[in-house]
């Protein structure tokens, strides 16, 4: 069985880190929440999180 190594460990935080942000900072300028990003992370729950978001309202829009 395969251990946890510190490199896994790291390359998980790096793929966090590249999802994380950027998503972070277009759901801010979409004017949605930023907590929608740990959707996004969550292999999965990434898919329907991103097909929710697509179909939604988005906040910013209105204010135009």
């Amino acid at each position: 069985m395969a251990t946890f190594s510190m490199w896994r460990g790291l390359i998980v935080i790096f793929y966090s880190a590249v999802i994380a942000i950027p998503s972070w900072l277009i759901l801010r300028r979409a004017g949605h929440s930023g907590w929608w990003t740990v959707l996004f992370i969550v292999p999965f729950v990434n898919l329907v999180a991103l097909w929710i978001f697509a179909v939604a309202r988005w906040p910013a829009g209105d204010k135009a």
